[in-house]
């Protein structure tokens, strides 16, 4: 493996001095290039021999997939050509000249009609290229991204000029192409059965690593402030109170209180109620955590920020600032919180007690509000001195003792106000609500599968059905139609949520609006599935979309022209998930340089490194292979070895030497073996550093980010 790596870095090198065509004719196509990778492919098989891999599926496949990738390489170098033609309006033509100048016959005549230059409405930046051609009669539509086939050729938009002429690039490789998405295919499987196998190693380090997770976020990040035990707060969630004009678990009270200060229903993996009862509780501390979200920009800047959050304490220094400007709505939305956090501290908020008054009737107080003459002295007490002594138990560390008298409020609550208080299946609807519906992941998820399964269906091989017609492949129709019907049946069970805890047809509002359109377009996707296959993939990435309105209040990113080649649901896709590869790869070398500094961490940061590194490589790989394929699509050629192409195989394999390393050991890495693992892993991120800033500052090529 490592004389690979130095191979093709040298070939980058050369790249920069020399060219392109230079490196590709002394390096990478060369004979004894060709050989280095034969002889990679042979010790694939080698190693599926003499370790017996047929024993274990994932490796088995993993293997396979990396000597028929490379098979598929060479077959497309020594079987396949690519060249160009250019043509000219109303003449007809049958040959091409491929990279080398020979000249190539096609078995047809491709004639063009009109060339076509689309720009954006409004301006004059190209949009699309396209070459309107005919073909022994049948018209066909070139344009980037939009490929015409016949035959076993490929045709691509590539230029034009401005006489009206049109140049297209010309593929003819069906046998490299086939067997390398084979490889594909069988990487991507063994993959998904690696993370799967309870037999694999990423399995067996996955057992028991929450320990050392744990460990990383406690040297990495500062302590948390104190907060009630998880079990004591659900307690204290489950405890009534009178909020927006309703009675409620105090649970739903947490989570808008949460998220009105933070922005999120959960903060640093507290829950809502945690959150709470850390105001409620451990108020001095809590003032001095950097938790109160501010907006504005220009606000941050007056209250001497340097990120987006900030503490009470910091707010509650610039008094006077909120005097002056009270009509600015951010300084108004930023004493809003302070206030909201201050109703906390004095209880004015927890209107927990139901007491009747002369004439019979409920209303419900908090501990400081004014109660009824008509209250007999064991209530009033009660009333007065409840919170006071549930102070005096945390302070004590008794939270048994909390825990008794928070269940001691909920029956005297239901004593009270029987008939007030929702009945047990709306308040566990309203609970199973509320934790159903903490932070953005519903929209995330949906948003990514959505741009995953439209992209593949969109793009990926079609074959004919028993009438004839086009359609998708059993993948892409079965497991779209899957994720359509699990979301449809997810926020069906949402809405139902909120119509059983709130007594009313949720129809009102923005959010209640998406959810609804949501539902609605996976009802009509599943309806039509069966006629229109491709149906519940772009029925999956409109539901994403509604959901990120209904979740982050319809925000709305700014729009740019992009260059056409750009233009590809691809390139989102292969960008995302090489990002996250790369942000693991960073979160692996961090974990290094914190087992470096504290030795005790050494031999946990281990498995928690080797745990993120299968991942992480795992994407690097997808990321690749979603790349050859939108090159394929875009240009003719999935591998032109171009500098980020050549860097990026370059850290997929300088990652992979320590997880062969180590899924070959009966043991794992302890004293200098896991210094030695730990050092690697910190100088191994300087080849994600080549790939994403070296390649755009030094080597150019073109993927560089000029």
């Amino acid at each position: 493996m490592v004389p690979v790596v130095i191979v093709l870095a040298a070939g980058t090198i050369v790249e920069k001095f020399n060219g392109h065509e230079s490196a590709a004719a002394s390096v990478y196509g060369s004979w004894w290039f060709a050989t280095l990778l034969a002889i990679v492919g042979a010790a694939a098989v080698v190693a599926i021999v003499r370790e017996k891999m047929w024993q274990v599926p994932h490796r088995l496949l993993i293997f396979c997939s990396a000597a028929i990738i490379l098979l598929g390489g060479g077959l497309s170098t020594w079987t396949g050509s690519h060249g160009s033609m250019t043509l000219k309006s109303g003449i007809s033509y049958n040959s091409f000249e491929d990279d080398n100048g020979n000249v190539h016959q096609l078995p047809f005549a491709v004639t063009l009609d009109e060339f076509e230059l689309v720009t954006y409405p409004g301006s004059r930046t190209p949009m699309d290229f396209v070459s309107h051609i005919a073909v022994e009669g049948e018209k066909a539509d070139i344009s980037m991204n939009n490929i015409y086939k016949r035959e076993g050729y490929r045709f691509y938009q590539a230029d034009y000029d401005e006489d009206g002429s049109s140049t297209l690039s010309v593929a003819h490789d069906p046998i490299g192409i086939a067997v390398t998405y084979a490889g594909y295919a069988l990487l991507a499987i063994g993959l998904l059965l690696m993370f799967l196998s309870p037999k694999s190693h990423f399995r067996r380090l996955l057992k028991g690593s929450v320990a050392a997770l744990l460990l990383l976020l406690s040297v990495s990040a500062s302590a948390a402030p104190s907060t009630l035990p998880r079990q004591t707060a659900d307690r204290l969630g489950r405890v009534q109170v009178l909020y927006k004009g309703r009675v409620c678990p105090l649970q739903t009270l947490a989570k808008d209180f949460t998220t009105k200060l933070y922005g999120n229903a959960t903060y640093h993996g507290l829950t809502p109620e945690q959150v709470f009862s850390g105001w409620l509780f451990y108020y001095s501390e809590w003032a001095d955590e950097p938790m109160i979200k501010i907006k504005s920009s220009e606000l941050r800047q007056q209250l001497g920020m340097d990120g987006r959050y900030t503490t009470l304490n910091n707010l509650q220094n610039y008094q006077e600032l909120f005097k002056e400007a009270k009509n600015d709505k951010n300084i108004t939305a930023a004493s809003e919180k302070m206030n909201l956090v201050n109703m906390v501290a004095n209880s004015k908020l927890l209107k927990i007690y139901p007491i009747a008054d002369s004439l019979g009737e409920i209303a419900w107080y908090s501990q400081n509000d004014q109660l009824p003459m008509t209250v007999d002295d064991d209530t009033y007490i009660f009333v007065r001195k409840q919170l006071g002594y549930c102070q005096e138990l945390v302070v004590k560390g008794d939270f048994a003792s909390l825990d008794t008298v928070f269940a001691k409020t909920l029956r005297y609550q239901q004593r009270q106000a029987a008939d007030i208080i929702p009945s047990q299946p709306r308040i566990a609807a309203e609970r199973l609500y509320n934790a159903l519906t903490t932070g953005r992941w519903l929209a995330i998820l949906t948003v990514v599968l959505g741009i995953l399964f439209f992209a593949l269906s969109l793009f990926a091989a079609r074959r004919p059905d028993v009438n004839g017609q086009k359609s998708a492949t059993p993948f892409l129709r079965i497991i779209p139609t899957v994720f359509v019907a699990l979301l449809t049946v997810f926020l069906l069970l949402i809405i139902v949520l909120r119509w059983i805890a709130g007594g009313h047809a949720p129809m009102a509002g923005g959010f209640d609006s998406m959810n609804l359109m949501t539902v609605t377009l996976g009802i009509v996707a599943l309806c039509v599935a069966r006629r229109h296959p491709s149906a519940p993939s772009a029925a999956l990435l409109a539901m994403g979309f509604c959901q990120l309105v209904a979740m982050m209040s319809g925000s709305n990113p700014p729009i740019t022209h992009l260059m056409p080649v750009l233009s590809s649901p691809l390139l989102t896709l292969h960008v995302t998930v090489i990002m996250i590869a790369y942000a693991l790869f960073l979160f692996v070398m961090i974990c290094s340089v914190a087992a470096l500094i504290k030795p005790s961490l050494r031999e946990r940061m281990v498995r928690t490194n080797l745990l993120m590194l299968y991942p992480a490589e795992a994407l690097l790989a997808v990321g690749i292979m979603i790349g050859a394929m939108w090159a394929n699509i875009s240009w003719g050629n999935y591998w032109s070895w171009d500098p980020k192409e050549v860097w990026a195989l370059i850290t997929l394999i300088i990652y992979a030497i320590p997880l062969l390393s180590a899924a070959t050991q009966t043991t794992k890495p302890s004293g200098n073996q896991a210094i030695r693992f730990h050092i690697y892993c910190i100088i191994a991120i300087l080849s994600v550093a080549t790939t994403y800033f070296g390649v755009n500052l030094i080597l150019g090529g073109i993927h560089a980010y000029n």
